[in-house]
């Protein structure tokens, strides 16, 4: 059964806005991290938790994971095909579901599942990454993936496409378990390492222990939001009092109502402090693989990848101006035709 669970979540030292959302409703537990700039990527983040709380559990297993992921890609990218503020906005995604002596995931993008079994921590998820694929290639070394500057690329996520590519797995859950979902705005910063002997150090006290690990993340920068849901797997009763243990900053609302209506103005696209997540394509990201592979190297691979999306978004701009100057161009020429004639 579940025991004891907690939350945390924090804007970090870099950040004006948290674009991370959770879900921590056992036996659901959730965690999205919104990319976008400025407020789009917070949008993108809680419509889709908003999707998974609203849509479980009413079952368990891979296939309703697979489910509920579906529709939280479904109800964002929906969002920012309507809404030309939020183009192109997407979000991470990572869900547990605890069914009797299991536990199911369903992951996008480079959030992160972790098990603590055994005073052994291991990573379940893949991350969805750039400099993961790079790592995979052989051509960057666990070192350089851990500092190289494009490793918030990502080359998957919910929201940029009508259907998303979900991996899902199961995990066999056994007493003392203690599984842990966080966004990169930790593991980007504190080592598995330190994440492992700070949760240790206060295994007696969950919230404790993800206070500490905000409080590490924040000491080495905090350049991004930092949110962790931690649940364990016990075979004795627990109270209430312990089920929920809350670790939430005052005035943060884990179920913000979302205005489908509402329409984020120019003054909201305010820039990000600090390296904001991108997404690449995959084909686009083979590409600049192979061309690295063809006598370039890898940073420069990565730098081209990260701009593709750029590029992207400055081609749709050139063509958006086109039309207007030819809609303008056809007004002119009306009035001009309407002057000729009745003149």
């Amino acid at each position: 059964m579940i025991g004891r669970v907690a939350q945390v979540t924090d804007t970090g030292r870099k950040r004006r806005r948290n674009e991370d959302s959770f879900v921590c409703d056992p036996p659901l537990f959730a965690i999205a991290d919104g990319m976008g700039g400025a407020q789009a990527g917070e949008v993108a983040s809680r419509l889709a938790a908003a999707a998974i709380r609203e849509g479980g559990p009413a079952g368990g297993g891979e296939s309703r994971i697979f489910e509920l992921i579906q529709e939280a890609n479904r109800r964002v990218y929906d969002r920012a095909t309507s809404d030309p503020n939020t183009s192109g906005m997407g979000t991470t995604m990572t869900v547990a579901i605890v069914d009797g002596d299991d536990v199911a995931f369903g992951h996008v993008g480079d959030s992160r599942a972790y098990l603590i079994r055994d005073r052994r921590m291991e990573q379940l998820t893949e991350d969805h990454s750039l400099v993961n694929e790079l790592l995979k290639s052989g051509k960057l070394s666990p070192e350089e993936a851990d500092v190289h500057p494009q490793r918030s690329v990502i080359t998957r996520a919910v929201g940029t496409d009508p259907d998303v590519d979900v991996d899902t797995f199961t995990v066999t859950a056994k007493a003392g378990d203690l599984y842990l979902l966080c966004s990169d705005g930790l593991t980007d910063v504190v080592s598995e390492k330190e994440i492992f002997d700070l949760v240790e150090q206060n295994r007696g006290n969950i919230d404790r222990a993800l206070k500490a690990l905000v409080k590490e993340a924040n000491r080495g920068g905090g350049d991004d939001n930092i949110t962790v849901v931690a649940f364990e797997i016990t075979d004795e009763p627990v109270n209430d009092g312990q089920t929920k243990e809350q670790a939430v900053p005052a005035g943060y609302d884990p179920d913000p109502v979302i205005d489908d209506e509402d329409t984020l103005t120019e003054a909201d696209q305010v820039p990000v402090v600090g390296g904001d997540t991108m997404i690449v394509r995959t084909d686009e990201l083979l590409a600049q693989i192979d061309a690295e592979r063809n006598g370039g190297d890898s940073e420069a691979a990565a730098e081209a990848a990260e701009a593709a999306p750029r590029r992207r978004i400055a081609r749709r701009r050139v063509v958006a101006w086109l039309v207007l100057l030819l809609l303008a161009a056809a007004i002119a020429a009306l009035v001009l035709w309407k002057l000729d004639l009745f003149g």
